[in-house]
């Protein structure tokens, strides 16, 4: 069992090894919320980038970094 103390300000320092189970890092996001039963459920609230790579479709066409540039510009511009 691990345990850890919280100080008068009412923060707590989480052990390394739930640290690294959760996968969490220095930062990172914590949601806690009490379920039905009155257990507290701690979840992090981080996402790998590569999970967010089916979210958008793939382009049509491919746009070069110049031609973003270019339209950046153009629009940015008093026409």
């Amino acid at each position: 069992m691990t345990v850890a103390t919280i100080t008068s300000k009412g923060q707590t320092t989480i052990p390394q090894e739930i640290r690294a189970y959760l996968g969490v890092h220095p930062g990172d996001k914590l949601e806690f919320l009490i379920d039905v039963q009155g257990q507290v459920v701690l979840t992090p609230l981080t996402s790998d980038v590569r999970e967010l790579k089916a979210l958008l479709p793939k382009p049509k066409k491919k746009v070069t970094v110049e031609q973003m540039n270019k339209i950046i510009a153009k629009r940015g511009s008093k026409e």
